[in-house]
């Protein structure tokens, strides 16, 4: 495993705090070692953790992200180990799988069992982590995730006649997944289906079916050469041959195997159908497909698994709400090995989940992601969001669809293309929960924690453009987690990005190395920044020459009502333009802004600034404020 920068790091930035606002960490620390028992309901331990322990609970979030990176660059692909190590941290059981037997590709006959027995034995696992649930309540489940992907929002502070069964119903919703769901079983079930996607086995599959079906065979909603049709207990299967196919389908299906060719898919792909047919699976061997999934139909996971993996080929997908690696009461993973691949999504897609895991790897190529909000890498209530690219230069962008409730407070007249006008996107690596904010205490018990956002990417020069609450950010027990490894990349946010956290929040925001450029639409609480309990860290690591360019935005180490916020820059001639922060504390917090190394050029834009900071300069604004340039 590559080297935690938070180890190298960590201790010197810990040596410059404890001088100056060891007190601050200490009363924030402190404070926080009841949030076991706040007014969130299903709070993850590593959250908790991180709250009272911040260090400690930052290097473990950090590690969690290199392990899984570590082997979702390993080539083969090991799908299985991956996801688990992927969920160690999620308070889950460990999955009781016995490894399946993996044939030669070859055979015929072998293949076959081998596709039937991945299914049945992944059929029983998943009765086995439903059966505490009655009929109703399976259907219940199944049902809600739609109106997840319809209603979720972070926050409800108005209780009406359509807001308040909402919350009951989303209550409901993880109360059951909580107490009543085995998820080992559910991660056993994704594990075994994963195996039918061994590089081995699908390199000879299709020597083991070289003759075309009659047509007579072919279900309605596909064309193209088809080299077996077959139906089991389990939903249909069907394997494609090497030229182009289409494939729209109304029935159940529990397996599209399609061995190459320019192909395109709609509907409901790879994913649970209804609450009988759970586990679904689609796997393109190669060809540049074409993807267009309906709401909750493409690799998307309800009480079930559905998996899509496709091998080779610049692809494109086109994601409807609630589908792309999503999970909902399942596991929905996406994972595409090869190719310069295209993703266009809408809310709650592409690595996102809540109650369950959403995934999705990409091993190679220059891709294009793209979203409207809660996405790329989101994680809600009890649930784990994860994008992992592994190489490649490219886009992530999020935003420019939702538009965020503070325009009605702040900017009541602007219009849509304004440049005041802001959209919200909590992505690119965030976790939050379900907020209920009245004055009615009663309600406010409703409140569900959030779970876990990763987004991680391994090298390339990369572009990460979003909205509001967005790389790296945690929202009310919720952690977000964005960590670049490698390259030189431009991150451009608006409020609270690049390692922001609210409301109990956890944020933690690395870039390994490369020359960086940072900027942000504002207009408030960028790089290392943290409010009413949260707790963030900001690291850009090495020695690359980073330019801030927060003309527009406050920050770089900045905390507000009990907030503990730190941001480091390693080394490097670094340039920063903020309109204020540099370790600003206000209502007892921990603030600080720690520059290593390298003669730095500072620039504040505030009208009457009082603070002038400058390079070998040790300062602090008040109690529980650092800054420093060494």
């Amino acid at each position: 495993m590559k080297e935690l920068v938070i180890d190298r790091i960590g201790p010197i930035v810990q040596d410059h705090l404890q001088s100056t606002v060891r007190e601050a960490h200490d009363t924030i620390t402190a404070s926080h070692q009841t949030v076991d028992t706040g007014p969130a309901r299903y709070k993850q331990r590593a959250i908790v953790d991180t709250l009272k322990d911040p260090w400690a609970g930052m290097r473990n979030l950090e590690r969690r992200g290199l392990l899984a990176t570590e082997l979702a660059a390993t080539t083969p692909l090991d799908l299985p180990s991956l996801l688990d190590r992927l969920t160690a941290g999620m308070d889950w059981p460990s999955p009781p799988v016995i490894p399946l037997p993996i044939p030669s590709g070859s055979n015929r006959h072998d293949s076959i069992a081998f596709i039937l027995k991945a299914f049945h034995q992944a059929a029983l696992h998943r009765e086995l982590a439903l059966a505490g649930l009655s009929d109703q309540e399976r259907a219940f489940l199944f049902d809600h995730g739609r109106t997840l992907v319809e209603s979720y929002t972070p926050q409800i502070s108005l209780l009406s006649d359509v807001t308040m069964p909402q919350i009951l119903a989303n209550t409901r919703f993880a109360e059951l997944l909580h107490a009543r769901v085995k998820y080992e079983h559910l991660l056993a079930a994704g594990q075994i289906l994963a195996q039918l996607t061994t590089t081995r086995w699908l390199e000879e599959l299709a020597e083991a079916f070289p003759d075309s079906v009659p047509p007579a065979q072919i279900p309605s909603g596909i064309s193209g050469e088809i080299r077996l049709v077959q139906n089991t207990p389990e939903g249909l299967i069907v394997i494609g041959g090497p030229g182009p196919n289409s494939y729209e389908l109304e029935e159940p299906v529990a397996l599209i195997l399609d061995l190459g060719g320019d192909d395109s898919y709609r509907g409901v792909i790879g994913a649970s159908h209804n609450i009988r047919y759970g586990n679904a699976l689609v796997i393109d061997l190669a060809g540049n497909d074409h993807y267009a999934g309906a709401p909750l139909g493409l690799a998307t996971g309800r009480l079930g698994v559905g998996l899509l993996f496709d091998r080779s080929g610049d692809d494109s997908y086109q994601l409807s709400p609630g589908s792309g690696g999503a999970g909902f009461g399942g596991l929905g993973i996406l994972v595409d090995a090869q190719g310069n691949d295209q993703y266009h999504g809408n809310r709650l897609t592409q690595g996102a989940a809540i109650g369950g895991l959403g995934l999705l790897i990409d091993t190679a190529g220059n891709d294009h992601y793209t979203s409207h909000g809660f996405a790329l890498g989101f994680g809600g209530p009890l649930g784990l969001g994860a994008v992992i690219d592994v190489e490649g230069n490219d886009q992530y962008q999020c935003g420019e669809a939702i538009p965020s409730a503070y325009n009605t407070h702040e900017v009541p007249e602007a219009k849509p293309g304004d440049p005041e006008f802001q959209y919200d996107c909590f992505g690119l690596g965030t976790g939050a929960g379900s907020r209920v904010l009245t004055t009615h205490p009663q309600w406010f018990t409703q409140s569900l924690a959030g779970g876990i956002g990763l987004l991680v990417d391994l090298k390339g020069r990369d572009r990460y453009h979003s909205a509001n609450f967005s790389q790296g950010m945690g929202y009310f027990f919720g952690a977000g987690v964005l960590l670049d490894l490698d390259g030189e990349d431009d991150y451009q946010a608006a409020r609270y990005g690049h390692g922001a956290s609210a409301h109990y929040g956890i944020a933690l925001f690395i870039d390994r190395q490369g020359d960086d450029q940072y900027g942000s639409t504002g207009p408030y609480y960028n790089g290392g920044v943290a409010w009413d309990h949260g707790v963030s860290l900001t690291i850009d690591a090495g020695i690359g020459h980073d330019v801030y360019m927060f003309d527009r935005t406050t920050g770089l180490g900045k905390a507000d009502y009990t907030g503990w916020a730190v941001f480091v820059d390693e080394g490097g001639r670094d340039a920063y333009r903020v309109k204020s922060g540099f370790g600003e504390v206000s209502e007892r917090s921990l603030a600080g802004f720690i520059d290593l190394a390298s003669d730095d050029q500072y620039t504040v834009l505030s009208p009457s600034p009082t603070f002038h900071p400058i390079n070998n300069t040790s300062l602090s604004h008040g109690p529980g404020s650092l800054f420093l340039d060494r």
